[in-house]
């Protein structure tokens, strides 16, 4: 009987045109095994099954041999794919834009302090150095065009890249832009465990990982000082190794670095947010981080605790207490479920984080609910601070945070990408029976109600999401004028 299955399933592989992926599933050969055979990252390869980059005809013919194919038939599955990828929203799953750039539509002010933001989203971290009137954006990159859009419709001193920062030219920063003051970036984490010391790395190596490029930018145009953010399980991945090997990347190409897990919350944000963040000064010059002004029990993320920056004891008394989330959204009309609201209210007095948010907008825009499900409406109505809240038998599973509402005497918690559903993550309002708004999330991400995003309903949310909170760029900004 064994012989026969194996037979049959010989018959049946031979028979059909099968993609890079399908053929490598019905070889059981793993992603990483089939990347390392060819010499190739998974990153490149995770690429490749998805249809978002085009083979060459020799990797083609490496991965067939490899996986025991005829590289026709492969050939044609791939063309196939390729011509309806299955794409995603980020570095290793986002079909790379046809070097799409935006100009900038304001004239730039050459007094101020020049800034790149790489890998910037909508721009959130470098909108922050802007709160100061010393700093000028002149370029952002980034691989989605409706993250690039809204950047660009925010920074206007900027140009707008959307390129893969893989094959990113340095020559088009350069030639186009002043020259940087500052460079920030937080690229993704995906393939940070494969990454090198600074003299292997070289433009479009297909082994590079998006730590490496930020690197290789960065000592293309020997910027003054750098900053580099990330999550903070970045400091235990690999027992600590790759944080250190990043820290010495940077020292190798001439940056003297600090670093601190600096939470939101802690310096004015309705958010308890926790961000590693690595300075660099290539004058070599010691790096005075901004001490917090807020307050709020918070038990951090971090593994190591010597990165983590909060006041001493004796300090925390004479900090305000952390912004709360009904600080920093009840002046918001309520609206049901599935609801909307466009105009402000004028009969409540807004908290002092509230008239800043706003800044002067006179249309409310991006208030608008998700439309829950009944069942998911009676999950909301008994919600509380966890799913355990719930009584038995309402839910079936789920993660500790999920079916859960906000406290509105705290700051919220972390935002993640889904924060308009229930289902994934604690995002219920803390007194309205419906999952946050896009205009609530956004207030609690610190973005002014002016800042405009731009895409779907959906594209909004992950663009709020996924942002560094523009008040912790405006601290670290902040930060290097103090100590420049």
């Amino acid at each position: 009987m064994m012989t026969i299955c194996i037979i049959n399933i010989c018959y049946v592989w031979v028979d059909m045109v099968l993609d890079i992926r399908a053929a490598r599933k019905v070889s059981r050969i793993r992603q990483r095994d089939l990347a390392a055979a060819t010499g190739i990252s998974v990153r490149e390869l995770m690429r490749l099954e998805r249809g978002l980059i085009s083979p060459s005809e020799k990797l083609l013919r490496q991965i067939s041999n490899c996986l025991g194919m005829d590289v026709a038939q492969i050939t044609i599955g791939q063309n196939q794919l390729f011509e309806n990828p299955l794409t995603g929203e980020g570095y290793a799953t986002a079909r790379p834009q046809n070097n799409q750039i935006i100009p900038r539509r304001k004239p730039l002010d050459c007094t101020k302090k020049p800034v790149i933001d790489l890998f910037c989203g909508v721009g959130g971290l470098s909108y922050g150095f802007e709160m100061h009137e010393e700093f000028q954006v002149v370029a952002g990159v980034d691989l989605l065009s409706d993250r690039l859009q809204t950047f660009s419709r925010n920074h206007g001193t900027a140009n707008a890249y959307g390129q893969d920062i893989n094959t990113l030219s340095t020559d088009i920063l350069y030639n186009e832009n002043p020259h940087p003051f500052v460079i920030v970036g937080g690229p993704p984490c995906q393939g940070f465990s494969s990454i090198r010391p600074f003299r292997n790395i070289e433009r479009n190596d297909p082994r590079n990982n998006l730590a490496e490029e930020f690197c290789r930018i960065v000592h293309n145009l020997q910027p003054e000082w750098i900053v580099f953010e990330n999550v903070v399980g970045l400091l235990t991945h690999s027992n600590g190794k790759t944080f250190q090997t990043i820290v010495e990347a940077f020292e190798e190409i001439g940056y003297r670095t600090a670093a601190k897990v600096l939470n939101a919350a802690y310096y004015g944000l309705p958010q308890c947010r926790e961000r590693l963040i690595i300075v660099g000064s290539r004058a070599g010059k010691p790096f005075k981080w901004t001490q917090p002004t807020h307050w709020c029990e918070h038990r951090s993320m971090a593994g190591r605790q010597e990165f983590i920056l909060k006041p001493s004891k004796g300090l925390i008394q004479d900090l305000q207490s952390a912004i709360t989330v009904d600080e920093a959204i009840h002046d918001l009309p309520e609206v049901e479920a599935g609801g909307r609201a466009t105009t402000y209210q004028c009969d409540i007095e807004s908290t002092p984080y509230e008239l800043f948010i706003r800044n002067g907008a006179q249309q409310l825009k991006m208030h608008e609910a998700t439309a829950h499900s009944p069942r998911m409406l009676e999950i909301i109505r008994q919600a509380g601070a966890n799913i355990y809240a719930l009584p038995e038998g309402v839910v079936k599973s789920g993660f500790s945070s999920c079916y859960s509402r906000l406290n509105g005497a705290e700051p919220s918690v972390t935002l993640t990408v889904n924060f308009v559903h229930p289902a994934s993550n604690r995002c219920i309002h803390p007194h309205q029976h419906r999952a946050l708004t896009p205009r609530e999330g956004a207030r609690l991400q610190g973005f002014l109600d002016t800042f405009e995003f731009i895409g779907t309903r959906s594209q909004i949310v992950k663009q709020i999401g996924n942002a560094v909170p523009p008040l912790l760029g405006r601290t670290v900004a902040q930060a290097i004028l103090e100590s420049d």
